[in-house]
């Protein structure tokens, strides 16, 4: 191994030693909070009461927002959703469409839930930093759309977030 890195040339030792630590980006609290707020007035808007949870890059839980109805389990479903499109990088919906079988084979996995409703989080630069998942209308359908509404109230901040 040694005798390997002593033929690359001194530039190619520097900048892979260069590589060995990375900046992360990370969306704000305020932002993970506009998001979820944002999904669930535009399902209230429509007459139904959602839970939306925005999980970071890792899948960790920022923020969750139950409304006043919504019951109990739709906030486990909308955090194991939003965990579900971090992890995969997709959307919930093209989770589904891509690997009809996922579900079947993995739902079993803890915090995994392959259920419509879940949206990544990216920047304009195309980094993801996070997911939303919405639960509580009937039907994935519409907790995606609630999920999209949360995160066109705020595009303007994401596409210049990296800049």
């Amino acid at each position: 191994m040694l005798a390997a890195c002593l033929l690359l040339p001194f530039g190619a030792q520097a900048q892979t030693a260069g590589q060995d630590f990375m900046s992360v980006k990370r969306m704000s609290m305020e932002l993970a909070r506009d998001i979820a707020q944002a999904a669930v007035k535009a399902c209230r808007d429509k007459g139904y009461q959602v839970t939306a949870a925005v999980v970071d890059r890792n899948g960790d839980t920022q923020v969750v927002m139950r409304d006043v109805y919504a019951p109990e389990v739709s906030l486990r479903i909308a955090k194991q959703k939003a965990y579900t499109s971090v992890m995969f990088s997709v959307s919930t919906k093209e989770l589904e469409a891509s690997r009809p079988e996922a579900g079947s084979t993995l739902n079993h996995v803890e915090g995994l839930l392959f259920a419509r409703g879940a949206l990544p989080i990216e920047m304009g630069s195309g980094t993801m930093v996070g997911a939303v998942g919405v639960s509580g209308a009937p039907g994935g359908d519409i907790d995606e759309a609630c999920a999209q509404k949360g995160l066109d109230a705020v595009a303007e901040r994401l596409q210049f977030g990296g800049m």
